[in-house]
């Protein structure tokens, strides 16, 4: 051991992992800043700050003379994951010069703590120990950690915990998100990249240093197998390498046989965790041709012991795990009684270090793996009947256009940019617009975020009793959630193309004048407007169509009267162009437009991410809001602080009463929280929150339910409005996560800037028809199913069941009224494509 390296024993003054200890991020900091300083073979890069300010780490732990050359590592590296004009012998030269890349992040879910805990000794451990093994790992790893993937969560958890430690609320749950914009979901965001700590990852992982594994620190429920580990199981996800999954298992093998040696019990792989999860890092890295893996320990009441009762321990009724006994890939059950977070930590750190360990054995092996992943891709790319996508520059918002080429700029993508028009058969599109060659290492990512893509329905995405078992959305079809067309080319096409790095500037038209039209279509034209408004500059919109510069726009064309230099600084910021126009070319119908005051409704029981990405959506796009508790409907004043609330999706009786929970996600949450959060933190506005917000809506207010919270309305107000979905098994009834097609009435003012037809999200989402024979009229569909060919992508059974139904009910009550958005449209801040039907209610 170096004795010159100070022990997390010595710094935190007891064992990482200790009960009823949990260091706070800004010691965490503190100490691998410390080990900088001690050791040769740790160098710390602060990243940049969180969402809410505190520093994210990147820390590189290799030999001496490693670290010293990681730029030269990283370039090396570089060409061997994207070997695209390199000779095959020169490839050889790099390979033995090389160094394996192994990232491993902690504690993403802030509430999963071991990670985070863990951290400081793996490193103490890396640096301070001089035995072969350790000496190995130095001389052929490059290890990058990332000690706490959410430093803001950590923080809220560390307190949280301390504030209830020694009283009978001891390790109970922080009862809000434990991110600002994400809570759980943060983990959702490896391909939209909101966040700006999945910004840094993805500049790690994607851009900078595309390691050849990566693993990522969870926990999961309490009363299964103590221990999950790659790889994952069926179903496997289309068009990653099938190196990648012989890597999984690789992987998994020499970490399960290193946790049986050590004595650690209750080890799981090849269940529980199917392969085609959700498009987060350490499922989306296998499509980077990194083998991306996670962990997931049994939770502890944070750094409370927890007892298990034996009895209680459960299989998942997964085909993989169905019970809780010994199988081939969980041959030692744990037999229950008390579990520590110092078993997370130990379990974590052997899973770690063996990642590690099995890298730099093989060394050779998994560079030489590398790069026949990348070789391979390239050529199922060429091969590949769609061969290339294009996306036109010039679509029904443009702007949006460059947000997805951003992204995929973000994820590392070759993206190329038409420098003369492209003939496409009879079809010809601009200079300008966008081609994404598959024949590049990453198609598989390509193919995931572009190409139409349906989820199977077999023998594995099934449960024993034949429901469905997708673990989360059906598919991550980002330029369809965007509303962007990528029209896939086959190899006919002419052009000339460049290669682009960054985007180009967008093209900013400002004209002179005081009177200015700006295009209803862009999203970003609502920030604008916001601004605008924000300067008391009056803005108005078109109720039909005008004529602006030679061109027909739709009906809700923004027209704002502001002066040049006012409009040009919104124009830099937003990317809006703004058409200068005369009275007389304004249509004849105009309506003023004034900001709503907002509210945006906000409970406990953990919070609610959907919540906290409305917060995320309104911010970007300048709507000023406040937060709605259950006391400020309780008040009986809600009007006098708001014009609009937006209920975020959720169940009834989270919303109301959750004791009442019989099924669903209130069930579950009223078992994990129950009586353990402190009566002050519980939830639920009752019958009388129901009925002021009947009187909200009476005396003039608008309330706007999102997706599942529209059965919060229908109950509330009796509406003759029924959801003809929410009783269906998902035998009958299902789409988990997919887009589907509806037709918008774009004359109504809650469709303004949207097409005719457009892709909507769903998961499992209420379908609406409505039920009134006498007073119809106060029940404005705005937007319904399609007649047929409802899927895009994804999974639908019970198409006849929701063709031509409503998704978008205007109700007239009282002097007020009630939206009925029975889709998502802002889920996750992934979808551009319908942000507006978002929007237009807050006018």
């Amino acid at each position: 051991m170096d004795n010159r390296v100070t022990s997390p024993v010595d710094f935190f003054g007891y064992q990482p992992g200790a009960d009823r200890k949990i260091a706070r991020w800004d010691k965490i900091v503190e100490y691998f800043y410390k080990l900088e300083s001690e050791s040769e073979k740790l160098k710390v890069v602060n990243m940049g700050p969180s969402t809410e300010g505190n520093p994210f780490l990147a820390v590189f732990i290799s030999a001496p003379q490693n670290i010293i050359k990681l730029d030269h590592y990283r370039e090396v590296n570089k060409k061997i994951t994207n070997p695209r004009g390199i000779e095959e012998k020169d490839i050889k030269q790099l390979v033995a010069e090389g160094k394996a890349i192994i990232v491993q992040s902690m504690s993403l879910h802030a509430s999963e703590i071991g990670g985070t805990q863990m951290a400081p000794e793996l490193a103490y451990d890396l640096i301070s120990k001089s035995d072969d093994e350790t000496s190995r790992i130095l001389e052929n790893v490059i290890f990058i950690m990332v000690p706490c993937f959410n430093p803001d969560g950590q923080l809220m958890v560390a307190d949280w915990y301390e504030k209830w430690l020694g009283t009978k609320y001891e390790g109970c749950s922080l009862p809000w998100l434990y991110h600002k914009y994400a809570g759980h979901d943060n983990n959702r965001d490896a391909f939209a990249l909101n966040l700006v700590e999945s910004q840094y990852m993805a500049q790690l992982l994607f851009k900078e240093w595309f390691p050849h594994a990566f693993q990522d620190h969870h926990h999961m429920g309490s009363y299964g197998a103590r221990f999950y580990i790659a790889p994952y199981c069926d179903p496997i996800r289309p068009y990653a390498d099938p190196l990648v999954w012989r890597e999984l298992s690789w992987y998994g093998s020499h970490m399960a046989y290193k946790l049986e040696e050590q004595g650690v019990s209750g080890v799981l792989n090849d269940a529980q965790y199917p392969a085609w999860g959700h498009f987060g890092f350490h499922w989306m890295t296998n499509h980077h041709n990194i083998a991306g893996m996670l962990t997931e320990s049994a939770s502890a009441n944070l750094a409370t012991p927890k007892y298990i009762e034996p009895k209680l321990l459960t299989g998942t009724n997964g085909k993989s795990f169905p019970k809780y006994e010994a199988q081939t890939n969980f041959p030692n059950p744990w037999k229950g009684g008390w579990w520590h977070l110092s078993d997370i930590v130990n379990q974590q750190k052997i899973s770690s270090w063996s990642l590690l360990d099995i890298a730099a054995r093989n060394r050779e092996t998994v560079l030489w793996n590398a790069y026949q992943k990348a070789v391979r891709q390239t050529g199922r790319g060429a091969n590949d009947e769609e061969y290339a996508y294009l996306i036109p520059a010039e679509q029904h918002d443009n702007l949006t256009v460059r947000k997805l080429i951003k992204l995929l700029l973000n994820q590392g993508i070759q993206v190329e940019i038409a420098t003369t028009p492209v003939q496409v058969g009879a079809a010809k599109y601009p200079q300008g617009s966008y081609l994404v060659p598959l024949a590049q290492p990453k198609m598989g990512v390509i193919k995931n975020l572009l190409s139409r893509t349906l989820y199977p329905d077999n023998f594995f995405t099934s449960r024993i009793n034949g429901e469905s078992m997708a673990y989360d959305t059906a598919a991550d079809t980002v330029a369809e959630y965007m509303g962007v067309e990528a029209i896939p080319l086959g190899n006919k096409f002419d052009g000339d193309f460049a290669v682009i790095h960054t985007l180009p500037d967008v093209a900013v038209r400002v004209d002179q004048g005081q009177l200015f039209a700006f295009d209803g279509r862009l999203n970003d034209s609502y920030k604008a407007a916001n601004l605008l408004m924000a300067q008391k500059c009056p803005v108005s919109r078109s109720h039909s169509e005008m004529v602006v510069d030679g061109s027909i726009w739709p009906p809700g064309t923004f027209v704002a009267t502001a002066s040049q230099s006012t409009v040009a600084k919104v124009a830099e910021d937003t990317g809006v162009s703004f058409i200068g126009i005369s009275k007389e070319q304004q249509c004849s119908a105009m309506t003023d437009i004034k900001p709503l005051r907002i509210g945006l409704f906000q409970r406990y029981w953990g919070g609610n991410a959907d919540e906290g990405w409305s917060k995320l959506v309104l911010e970007n796009f300048a709507f000023n809001y406040i937060t709605i508790m259950d006391k400020d409907i309780l008040s009986g004043n809600l009007h006098e602080k708001i014009d609009v609330l937006i209920i975020p999706s959720d169940e009834e009786a989270i919303f109301t009463d959750i004791k009442k929970a019989t099924e669903g996600r209130a069930k579950m949450i009223l078992q994990w929280f129950g009586d353990t959060v402190p009566p002050e933190y519980h939830s639920g506005v009752g019958k009388k929150g129901l009925q002021e917000l009947c009187s909200f809506v009476e005396n003039g207010g608008r309330l706007v339910t999102l997706n599942n919270s529209c059965n919060i309305a229908i109950e509330a107000f009796q509406l003759k409005v029924d959801n003809i979905v929410k009783n269906k098994s998902s035998k009958e009834y299902l789409t988990h996560g997919s887009t589907l097609w509806v037709n918008l009435d774009s004359s109504h003012d809650l469709c303004y800037g949207m097409p005719d037809k457009a892709l909507v999200f769903n998961w499992d989402s209420p379908v609406l028809r409505v039920e009134d024979r006498f007073r119809a009229e106060q029940y404005q569909v705005f937007m319904r199913y399609a007649e047929n060919n409802i899927l895009q992508s994804g999974q639908l059974r019970g198409e006849s069941l929701i063709a031509g139904q409503a998704a978008g009910i205007k109700v007239k009550r009282g002097a007020g009224d009630i939206i009925l958005l029975a889709v998502p449209p802002q889920y996750r801040a992934q979808l551009h494509g319908t942000f507006k039907l978002l929007f237009n209610t807050l006018y």
